[in-house]
């Protein structure tokens, strides 16, 4: 038995459940006597009295007078990002807007003039009225701090609208404004005498009185219409309104909260007794993945001629309220995966209980070790219960090292053979799913996300996610062997293509952060046994979310990048630029591929054919147009290493090594080309730093002693150095066994540094500029580091932009500098694209990469 909460409260069954935590009237459960029984079959007797068992009490933690919803947060984003829709939508549209508001002054213009007014006698009154009207009503049935929420919400949508409209007007853009109002009109484009009702109604709740609701929302509609129809307000400026007062309504609601509607323990007991089950006590067990649970014993009626005796139950309690939590993950991942597999994103409390009763049975049915499911039934309006037979036994989660013999593990695997069998997905093999019972057999639990009639990759999916449960309890290798005695090697090489993170659940990627090596040991174990089954993961995600921080980065290097290329006269520039100056640009660019391809053979104390390696770094300026460039080199550059033959543990550490010996080797460049920059003094050849450089350097040193300071962060620094030197270092050590290969991989280090500086300065001077080389070293190198910080493709807008102002603070003309910007990366970016998907397609049809 779990222990017992803190602050645990005693509560007879004959208490009302409205009483304590705060429940709302509305939801509190009937008494036995009040309302017939109503019964559902699941296995229990039908002769007992639903009034038995009224001494039965129930142990549980006091429940929270009021609760934040996971819905008003939802709603709440859902209408601020209405407002910044409206916004976007007018500064984009202004001709489509502008036009439908002139509709609608032609259109009102026919209109009688009498039932105009009559309209805007009736909003004016109403609008108001109807409101105090209702508040007065809540306050004489005692639900005063119910308005006390609305009028909070109001006073709070009234000072921003104000604000708001003092603000807008002065700082919008001009489109903006005339989209919101009526052309050269100072009305303001917020209405402080809708937003505030808009906010009142919104935070007081009038959901289940459907006659207040009509009234309320026709007076604020036909307030909006005289607005229309005077000529005060527009269309788009009506929906911002809408939506801002809905913001502050369901903002002031989650920030202060609402009356917990879940039903106490003795309603749940209550709705036992109507399943024909007589509870004797209750305990509140701890909550797991958000849904409350209760250890219920019960009379045991069935053994005749003997006393009666007791047995127990665990009742799962699904609440309404925590229906929507999560919605946003699921919604996300809804969108972000290929295929079908994951859950509805938005369920009813209907659909959960459904969904679960559904699985149990069908597990039950199909000869699965689960929990006997008794009975369902609905707990008032706020919550539904399910009823379980007790397994007695503990999750995985809880169970020692000892206690999780090969016998359990192999017993684990018979009930997902019978589960697959029967074509029913668990979707949540997770260490709370897995029960051993006290006799060493296991059990499956938590049934909520089951599937019926599952897919082929659902049913996969189950395999793969069972796979890295166990294993990361018993290691790679035991779980692999225990499900190939149950399975066979073909079923389990099944799950390899889906062994990737995105496959998996939450918590199991949140545990794989710890050991990021044990999906590549699975595979490693089934490979072993099935050498030729197709390794290729499948593609289940539509997009990674570093597609979306790539194009968010675009748009804003867009936003960046165009405004300077219209100030400048490109075909003046072209007539004005000095051709063999851009030669040797080109020059210096063709140089930093030959510099790469050394840097790597460098490293690598395999021999490596120069032409080929040539070849992978004109393909990686090609690659570099889909994804950060320092991604693409890395990728691109293992995969040629062992395509080579070269092994991949070796691979990956000879590139790591070439990265981070030209990782410190422009480290170093920079301080001392700073240094070098910062002379003021040439009579002296001072090379004190300039002001600049100094107040750098201390803001790296500021930061990243903040950072060291960060337990997580300094262990998160300390886990990727440590697994970075632990391959590198002995890399390292070969290559300076080999004089020759350390001199190529230094040389050709230096050499790319060389290349691109030789490269930008031949683009200045192209255009008539000239600066200390010196300088330019410094403008490149910080240039350099900043686009491959970028996520964005090559660096695109980072690049440029560090370029361009760090040439215009050492001196050059703007323009000029923005044309010399622009040649380099021509030539190290844009023209090096074609013959790199050249040089791919030639490497993949050979097989190189």
């Amino acid at each position: 038995m779990t222990p017992a909460h803190d602050n645990e409260v005693t509560r007879p069954v004959a208490a009302s459940p409205g009483e304590p935590g705060g429940q709302d009237p509305a939801v509190r459960a009937e008494a036995p006597a009040e309302r017939p029984a109503e019964r559902q079959t699941g296995g229990v007797p039908d002769g007992p009295d639903p009034t038995a068992g009224a001494s039965a009490v129930v142990e549980e933690p006091s429940q929270p007078q009021r609760i934040r919803r996971p819905a008003d947060a939802f709603k709440f984003a859902a209408s601020v990002a209405g407002v910044a829709g409206v916004l976007l939508l007018v500064n984009i549209a202004q001709g489509t807007t502008q036009g439908l508001q002139t509709d609608i002054r032609e259109g009102t213009e026919r209109a009688p003039h009498l039932l105009l007014s009559l309209a805007t006698l009736v909003s004016s009154f109403g609008v108001l009225a109807v409101p105090v009207a209702f508040a007065v009503d809540r306050l004489l049935r005692r639900e005063g701090l119910r308005v006390a929420v609305g009028l909070l919400a109001a006073v709070i949508a009234f000072a921003l609208t104000v604000a708001l409209d003092g603000w807008e007007v002065p700082a919008a853009p001009g489109g903006v404004l005339d989209s919101l109002i009526w052309g050269g009109s100072q009305t303001a484009p917020l209405h402080t005498d809708i937003t505030p009702v808009i906010a009142f109604v919104t935070a007081v709740r009038m959901t289940g009185r459907p006659r207040w609701q009509a009234v309320t929302w026709t007076m604020i509609g036909l307030a909006a219409l005289t607005g229309l129809t005077a000529q005060y307000a527009s269309v788009s400026a009506l929906v911002a309104t809408y939506c801002l007062g809905r913001a502050i309504g369901y903002g002031t609601l989650y920030a202060v909260g609402t009356p917990n509607p879940r039903p106490p323990g003795t309603a749940v007991l209550v709705a036992l007794r109507r399943l024909g089950l007589r509870p004797l006590r209750a305990r509140r067990l701890p909550d797991l993945n958000e849904v409350r649970r209760y250890d219920v014993a019960v009379e045991d009626c069935e053994r005749a001629g003997h006393p009666a005796g007791e047995r127990r139950l665990e009742v799962t309690v699904l609440d309404r309220d925590q229906q929507t939590a999560g919605m946003l993950y699921r919604v996300w991942r809804l969108v972000r995966l290929r295929d079908r597999s994951t859950r509805r994103a938005v369920r009813s409390l209907r659909r959960s209980l459904e969904q679960e009763s559904l699985m149990a049975y069908a597990l039950h049915a199909a000869g699965v070790r689960t929990p006997r499911l008794l009975g369902t039934s609905e707990v008032g309006t706020e919550a539904a219960l399910l009823a379980y037979e007790h397994a007695p036994g503990r999750r995985l989660a809880e169970l020692d090292d000892e206690e999780l013999t090969d016998g359990f593990l192999t017993d684990l695997w018979r009930q997902l053979e019978v589960m697959q069998q029967a074509r029913l997905a668990h979707r949540r093999l997770e260490r709370d799913a897995i029960l051993r019972g006290e006799d060493g057999t296991a059990w499956i639990v938590d049934l909520r996300a089951g599937e019926i009639a599952a897919t082929d990759l659902q049913l996969r999916l189950d395999l793969a996610q069972l796979l890295t449960t166990l294993a990361l309890r018993v290691g790679a290798e035991r779980a692999v062997r225990t499900a190939v005695e149950v399975l066979g090697v073909r079923t389990l090489a099944t799950a390899v293509p889906l062994l990737q993170r995105v496959a998996l659940n939450r918590d199991t990627r949140a545990a794989l952060r710890q050991d990021r090596g044990l999906l590549t040991r699975i595979r490693e174990q089934i490979l072993r046994l099935e050498p030729e089954i197709e390794v290729a993961p499948i593609r289940l995600e539509r997009f990674r979310l570093r597609t979306i921080v790539s194009i968010v980065a675009l748009t804003i290097a867009a936003y960046i990048v165009f405004p300077q290329l219209s100030n400048v006269d490109i075909g003046g520039l072209v007539a004005r630029a000095e051709w063999w100056w851009i030669a040797v640009g080109a020059a210096g660019t063709v140089a930093t591929y030959l510099a790469a391809a050394w840097m790597l053979m460098g490293f690598v104390p395999e021999r490596l054919p120069l032409g080929r390696t040539l070849l992978v770094q004109l393909a990686a300026s090609f690659v570099k147009l889909v994804a950060p460039a320092a991604v693409t080199g890395v990728a691109l550059n293992t995969r040629y290493l062992q395509r080579a033959g070269i092994r991949p543990g070796p691979a990956v550490a000879s590139v790591s090594a070439s990265q981070l010996v030209g990782l410190a080797v422009h480290i170093l460049l920079l301080v001392l080309f700073g240094f070098i920059t910062g002379s003021t003094d040439n009579a002296t050849k001072n090379l004190a730093p300039s002001r600049m450089i100094v107040i750098v350097l201390l803001a790296v040193a500021v930061a990243a002693g903040i950072a060291a300071a960060i337990p997580p962060v300094r262990r998160i620094v300390a886990d990727r150095l440590r697994s970075m030197f632990s391959g590198v270092v002995p890399r390292l050590v070969d290559v300076l066994q080999t004089p020759r290969k350390l001199v190529t991989g230094f040389g050709g280090t230096l050499l790319l540094t060389a290349g691109f500086v030789v490269c930008l300065d031949a683009s200045i001077r192209a255009f008539g500029g000239e600066l200390a080389w010196t300088a330019v070293v410094v403008v490149f190198l910080t240039g350099n580091a900043l686009g491959s910080a970028a996520p964005t493709p090559g660096g695109l807008g980072a690049v440029e932009g560090a370029l361009s102002v760090g040439l215009t603070i050492s001196g050059l003309p703007a323009e000029t500098a923005t044309s010399a910007v622009l040649l380099f990366r021509l030539l190290t970016f844009w023209l090096p694209v074609l013959p790199g998907w050249a040089a791919f397609a030639y490497l993949q049809r050979k097989e190189a990469i």
